[in-house]
């Protein structure tokens, strides 16, 4: 072949698509969904057209308009301060969601060699989640597309897969008349709302379809920049896959009180192998799971720092944090972020109860998350108005109506996540809201003071940059 008819090199449709899912569709949160029983469907629904829909269309636009992500976006719209406000908490959401991730992948391997209850020891799960975070920094370090290789990969073998053996194997339970658990048998497809906590529950979920807007960045990378939109379209369908038929199949077949938010998903999949006395196959399924879940870590390791990357180039950062290696890969930023990473990761062994640690942590990324979703929709809506929207390619249809079901639903989402769900025993709840707060402060403050005492010599771009 030769070079002129050569394919382009990049990132395909498929690739995009299943980064993006694995991005957005993690399954640790099927088993908390699945004790709410037939009533999850409608539960994963209802937060899917009020945010995961208006987050992929305004993303799908304002990435093909401004390559480069929520930085550009916000910055375009509300000036480099705003901007920097809004990549860095993407960034530093991300920074709380590794260990939360990377529990995952401890309760993953713990089932792949046989030894399930590993997964609640706090010291196994720190130690592992540090392991694994910087073996991932250094494959993320090598540079190249490795990033989407694995993500790709991953995606298929740890999310996708498991899930369709997930709806293979509730089928095949309800078939065969096995006795239905009371979590699915004793349910309705209306959510109950029988308290604060039920609401926030109802509410959380819509951080289960976080991240959709977090490859932005790479559409500059894909072989065509109008797939992008075609690689929504079919992670959506994925991460709908992924949520909504594995639930149920959970609730068929596992009582709710053994479901737990960290292995939760591994104890489905034991019942259902031990019933049909393939129990082994249980290790194999928690090793693809576990592959997953750390292939999803390394696609976020290269998206949002990427992102802090280019606005620290604008002279946002100190240089010390625009170090790249050999390779171009923002090691500057991903070496700090790994201390951080390891500090976390520390709680669990110091905190007793890992799934209580486990949702905490969650809430904390949560409350920083959303505030950066409410600068995006109002980054669409003020870049429309001002005529600077896609000229070419895709717009949003009723721009205003579905920006602002999205900043509805992220600030009704910010409330709830100061409210602590179900019984932390690791965290008083009379000084959780507070605690939340404090970390969102302490988290969240540090662009705008970067900001503030930002100097010329901060600005490295050179030519077009």
């Amino acid at each position: 072949m030769s070079v002129k008819n050569a394919p382009k090199p990049g990132l395909s449709v498929f690739q995009m698509a299943v980064i993006t899912t694995i991005s957005v569709a993690s399954m640790f949160c099927l088993p908390a969904m699945a004790t709410q029983g037939l009533a999850s469907a409608v539960m994963y629904l209802m937060p899917a057209f009020l945010f995961f829909v208006p987050v992929a269309l305004v993303s799908a636009e304002l990435g093909a308009a401004y390559p480069g992500g929520i930085y550009v976006w916000v910055r375009e719209a509300f000036g480099s301060r705003m901007g920097f406000l809004a990549v860095w908490l993407q960034w530093i959401q991300n920074v709380v969601w590794y260990p939360i991730q990377l529990a995952f992948v401890a309760a993953s391997a713990a089932f792949a060699i046989g030894k399930g209850d590993l997964s609640n020891s706090g010291l196994y799960t720190g130690l592992v989640i540090i392991a694994v975070y910087w073996l991932a920094t250094l494959l993320t370090l090598r540079g190249g597309n490795a990033f989407a290789k694995i993500g790709s990969v991953g995606g298929v073998a740890g999310a996708l897969v498991p899930a369709a053996l997930l709806i293979a194997l509730g089928a095949a339970w309800l078939l065969s008349g096995k006795p239905v658990s009371p979590a699915l048998s004793q349910s309705s497809w209306l959510p109950e709302v029988s308290g604060l906590s039920s609401l926030v529950l109802l509410v959380s979920n819509v951080f289960a379809f976080s991240g959709m807007e977090m490859n932005a960045v790479h559409v500059g990378d894909m072989k065509e920049r109008r797939g992008y939109n075609k690689a929504l379209l079919l992670a959506f369908v994925f991460i709908l896959g992924i949520f909504v038929l594995p639930t149920l199949s959970i609730a068929a077949a596992v009582p709710a009180e053994k479901l737990g938010m960290d292995n939760g998903i591994l104890v489905a999949f034991q019942t259902f192998f031990d019933t049909w006395r393939v129990g082994w196959l249980s290790n194999l399924v928690a090793l693809a799971i576990a592959f997953g879940a750390m292939a999803a870590a390394v696609t976020w390791l290269a998206g949002p720092s990427k992102g802090l990357l280019a606005a620290a180039k604008t002279g946002l950062l100190p240089l010390r944090f625009q170090k790249q290696n050999k390779h171009g890969v923002q090691s500057g930023i991903l070496i700090p972020q790994g201390i951080i990473v390891t500090i976390l990761a520390l709680i669990y062994i110091v905190l007793p109860g890992v799934s209580d640690v486990f949702l905490s942590l969650i809430d904390m990324a949560a409350a920083l998350y959303v505030i950066m979703y409410i600068l995006m929709f109002a980054a669409a809506i003020v870049l429309r108005k001002k005529e600077k929207g896609v000229q070419q390619g895709y717009k949003v249809p009723a721009l205003k109506l579905v920006a602002g079901v999205g900043i509805v639903t992220c600030a009704v989402a910010l409330v709830m996540s100061f409210i602590p769900l179900g019984s932390e025993r690791a965290i008083p709840k009379a000084i959780y809201p507070a605690l939340v707060a404090a970390v969102v402060v302490v988290l969240g403050a540090p662009p705008l003071l970067f900001y503030a005492l930002r100097k010329p010599k901060w600005d490295t771009r050179q030519g077009e940059e």
